[in-house]
């Protein structure tokens, strides 16, 4: 997809936005290309377009779109750690990425350039609930479980949790500036790396960002593949994330059997692609090598069998009062406040956002297979692990329909050695989380100066500070395994 470039001086930003967001447009991302310029991706799902406001900077300071689109507020704070542009009027301006530790003169992004002395710190202050009773639980950075780091303070009265304040950033790898550096033919390697969980969208989103530069397709059996295994890790994170719900009730033989299945999925995944996690089979131009039809035929077959042992696991969950009534009410975002933040994926479509990037973006063999989104009204847990199923459901029966008719042919398109100057490449994909987005651009040389990655999850964790609100600490778990967001995806 090829976005177009429109000039929109700094003072009209704001209210132009907040007329897009209402007339149904989508906030993709903001940022910046080396911090002379603000960078903001508008989407029209409607018209499947995208669009650049391109921004000029005169100053590191900028009035903020936070008091009017509560959404910026992540994408602000890291303009702020990595190229040091101050939002004027952001009203809780802290560090995302960047934790005491770092020089507070370090602007990853933007080499050479000296903060102004707003930026030269790197103290963090968490928000302070007062009042009599009221005490603070810290959580983490370290867990006791096998997860990545992130800290979550929560202020309490009694059982009750009042606010919930999250602090990110601790694995922070410099993913976007190293992608800056790689031979661009490398590069695929790194973006596919960027959440582990993940693989296959990032590989994708990434693939048809530099396949727009280039203008150049991929084959349709290569695109049927590559949708092949963006669903098949689509269903297996589905699964796991169904069995930590159950585990997070206690119904472990709900658990201990997704636990199973999800097994079943990754031997999808090898099938397809040699690996589990299926590295290295999506890249720019198709895909690494086909399969062949002894590894498809028991795919599908693995498929049908997957769909059949699902079916009373789920219903095993699904029709237990118990299990029910623990989800239910627990962890509620009203449909309004979904829209305020940008709720993407399954968090989304469980508070009424009637969005999936399938139905509206190319990538693999989308829109044109687009499946119709489930959506919910109530925005608990409830709701999200029945949004959960149902995407679950149509994934493995567009795994068969795809595999019953899969076109022949090649498998990839030969691209050229150098990539064209001054080009924008943009990618769009319905991860197992949501809208996941790259965009690329590069210099008069052909070389990747700016390569900025939007997952997900950075549109989704105030949504989980939102939602435990009025909960009891006891909730938070299971609440937080119902969004089940990611760290690394976030950190960058």
């Amino acid at each position: 997809m090829k976005p177009e470039v429109i000039s929109v001086p700094l003072q009209d930003r704001a209210n132009k936005l907040r007329d897009w967001l209402q007339n149904q447009g989508r906030l993709g991302l903001i940022t910046s290309i080396d911090g002379e310029q603000l960078i903001t991706l508008v989407l029209d799902p409607k018209q499947n377009k995208a669009s650049i406001w391109n921004s000029p900077l005169e100053s590191d300071d900028y009035p903020s779109l936070t008091p009017v689109v509560p959404q910026c507020h992540w994408f602000e704070r890291t303009l702020w750690d990595m190229f040091g542009l101050n939002p004027q009027g952001h009203p809780r301006l802290k560090h995302n990425l960047l934790h005491e530790p770092y020089d507070p003169a370090l602007l990853p992004l933007r080499d050479g350039h000296q903060p102004q002395e707003a930026n030269g710190h790197r103290q963090y202050h968490n928000l302070e609930v007062k009042g009599e009773g009221i005490y603070e639980i810290p959580v983490g950075p370290i867990h006791a479980g096998i997860i990545e780091p992130g800290h979550f303070r929560f202020s309490c009265l009694g059982e009750v949790v009042l606010n919930l304040e999250i602090r990110l950033g601790y694995v922070h790898r410099g993913v976007e500036k190293r992608l800056t550096e790689v031979p661009w033919r490398k590069a695929r390697f790194v973006a596919e790396a960027a959440a582990s969980d993940t693989v296959a969208a990032n590989a994708l989103a990434h693939a048809v960002a530099m396949e727009s530069i280039f203008e150049v397709a991929a084959p349709l059996r290569a695109e049927a593949l590559r949708t092949l295994s963006l669903e098949i890790e689509r269903v297996a994170m589905h699964i796991a994330d169904l069995g930590g719900i159950a585990g997070d009730i206690g119904y472990l033989a709900v658990s201990s059997s997704m636990a199973r299945l999800r097994g079943n999925a990754l031997r999808m995944g090898e099938l397809l692609t040699g690996t589990r996690f299926q590295r290295a089979f999506i890249m720019p131009g198709g895909i690494i090598a086909d399969p062949g039809d002894k590894n498809l035929t028991e795919l599908k077959q693995t498929a049908g069998k997957l769909k059949q042992d699902l079916h009373p696991v789920i219903e095993f969950l699904m029709n237990n009062q118990v299990a029910c009534e623990r989800m239910q009410r627990i962890g509620r975002l009203s449909p309004q406040l979904a829209k305020d933040f940008g709720l993407v994926g399954i968090a989304g479509r469980a508070s009424g956002v009637q969005y999936d990037a399938r139905a509206h973006f190319k990538h693999g063999m989308f829109p044109e297979e687009g499946p119709t989104p489930a959506v919910e009204q109530n925005g608990d847990v409830f709701c999200r692990a029945q949004v959960r199923i149902n995407d679950l459901s149509s994934s493995i029966q567009l795994i068969e329909n795809i595999l019953s008719d899969l076109p022949t042919g090649a498998v990839s398109s030969k691209l050229p050695d150098t990539l064209p100057g001054d080009s924008i490449g943009l990618g769009i994909v319905e991860a197992h989380r949501g809208e996941l987005i790259h965009l690329v651009f590069t210099d008069a040389r052909g070389k990747i100066k700016r390569y900025a990655i939007k997952d997900p999850s950075l549109n989704n964790w105030t949504a989980l500070a939102i939602a435990i609100r009025n909960n009891l600490v006891a909730d938070f778990p299971l609440c937080n395994k119902s969004f089940s967001l990611s760290y690394s995806g976030h950190d960058l």
